[in-house]
């Protein structure tokens, strides 16, 4: 059997060569990083999970209008996407205040946003994924003036129709970060959703509690990592149920 070819291994998935022209083959691995990778650790199972969860909401938002580069699970790690030329800007959609942007602008955590808004990185990690304008954006041409017309209108439709699913199982979507590609069909380009949707990149919050169930547990040392994507995943109905109707574990596979 002969050995797929690498293409690209990121914080925490690896792409191979798909089996046919024109796919990627994404896995998602159990590495966290936090702080621009100055923080690095293992969750046990994530990419198991975030596997499931991405796969979940994907398919949600497809139904609703939102092309996607996914295409299909193929096992517990792996997803089968449409290969892309990434955009090279992160687009971070913020509901109520938490994280960077309240060390940036002096905001007290939790406190919740008059309106949803947009802020933009720029994706490149040896500097650090730096905030940028859409300015900046324009001038250097790292998308076009209909491009991020697009990227805004959709990202915030995502986060309508995201916020009403994890609203639906009792979770405050506080905020999250998308990444888009351009997926060429010969002479034709579509601008679609790429990269996942999780738990690493979105901040969910219970409601009534506030009890943090995402990677911040991670970056801040709360402990029950685990346990909170594997709650998630619970909530959205993604994990098996034994005999008696409760709720069990996805089996986990470590590789």
């Amino acid at each position: 059997m002969s050995r797929r070819k690498q293409i690209y291994e990121g914080k925490a998935k690896i792409l191979y060569e798909g089996p046919e022209p024109g796919t990627i083959v994404q896995y998602f691995k159990d590495d966290a990083t936090a702080f621009n990778n100055q923080k690095k650790g293992t969750i046990t199972g994530k990419g198991v999970l975030n596997n499931r969860i991405s796969e979940f909401l994907m398919l949600r938002l497809a139904e609703m209008g939102i092309p996607t580069h996914f295409l299909k699970r193929l096992n517990m790690r792996e997803q089968l996407v449409k290969a892309c030329e990434i955009v090279p800007i992160e687009v971070i959609v913020r509901n109520t205040a938490a994280g960077s942007i309240c060390k940036r602008l002096g905001i007290e955590e939790g406190q919740k946003l008059p309106r949803p808004i947009i802020e933009f990185c720029y994706k490149n990690d040896e500097l650090g994924d730096p905030l940028i304008a859409e300015e900046h954006i324009a001038v250097f041409n790292w998308a076009s003036p209909s491009e991020m017309d697009e990227i805004v209108n959709m990202t915030f439709r995502i986060n309508d129709i995201i916020s009403g699913i994890f609203a639906g199982i009792g979770l405050k979507l506080i905020d999250f970060k998308v990444e888009y590609g351009r997926h060429y069909q010969g002479e034709e380009v579509q601008l679609v959703l790429a990269d996942e949707i999780s738990p690493d990149s979105c901040r969910l919050w219970e409601f009534g509690t506030n009890r943090k169930l995402d990677k911040d547990r991670f970056r801040q040392d709360m402990g029950d990592v685990e346990e909170a994507y594997q709650e998630v995943a619970n909530r959205l109905g993604l994990t098996p149920k034994s005999g008696t109707g409760e709720v069990t574990k996805l089996e986990i596979i470590k590789s």
